[in-house]
């Protein structure tokens, strides 16, 4: 079952999609999407689609500048802020909730978790820096989490591939010759599909963990 909730915030209203697990829930996952793009990025939708038959609910957050239409995203404050406001309607489902997201979103995550009591992070595509600009890491922001986390990383993505990644407390699953948004190109040894089937089958195996 899929609905959809309007959440005011300081920033103007967001908006979460909640897809309800299969029975009872026993995680929510919260997912926010990129600077670049909205809730219908492949991994989300993927994760949307595949986690509630394993008795996680996905929520697809949207934040308020994306609802109000503007293409570009504020600065990072701003976006802890608008995910601070919406965060009380992420915890009244009940289940304890994984603060997750992709690029920004999974930045948002990251710095917000240990404050708002997240059960822990999932960072897809985590932007490690920009392209070309390994010197200017963002890692201190994933390596600061204070919760379990785990990093779904393409292996083309030039916001730092799986192997720039430091060792740390986190996991860290590649997507074989994924590039920042998962696509993978035609040529390549593997489908489109079976690159989202290494995305929704490492998150579930994750999420089955955390609760055992």
């Amino acid at each position: 079952m899929t609905t959809t909730e309007t959440v005011p915030t300081g920033l103007g209203d967001a908006r979460i999609t909640w897809y309800a697990a299969d029975g009872a829930a026993r995680l929510v996952l919260a997912l926010g999407h990129g600077a670049g793009g909205g809730v219908e990025a492949r991994d989300l939708r993927a994760l949307a689609a595949a986690l509630p038959a394993t008795g996680v609910t996905v929520a697809l957050v949207e934040q308020p500048w994306r609802v109000a239409g503007k293409k570009l995203a504020p600065a990072p404050k701003r976006l802890d802020e608008g995910w601070r406001d919406l965060w009380p309607a992420l915890r009244a489902a009940g289940p304890p909730v994984v603060a997750g997201g992709r690029s920004a979103g999974a930045r948002v995550a990251c710095r917000t978790a240990r404050e708002l009591g997240a059960h822990a992070v999932l960072a897809l595509s985590f932007p490690l820096h920009p392209p070309g600009k390994p010197e200017s890491s963002r890692v201190d922001e994933l390596l600061g989490a204070g919760v379990p986390t785990l990093v779904v990383q393409g292996g083309n993505d030039p916001f730092g591939r799986p192997e720039e990644f430091p060792a740390g407390e986190h996991e860290l699953v590649g997507v074989p010759f994924g590039d920042h948004g998962f696509a993978v190109p035609k040529r390549a040894p593997v489908t489109q599909e079976q690159a989202l089937e290494v995305i929704t089958g490492a998150v579930a195996a994750w999420t089955r963990a955390l609760r055992e």
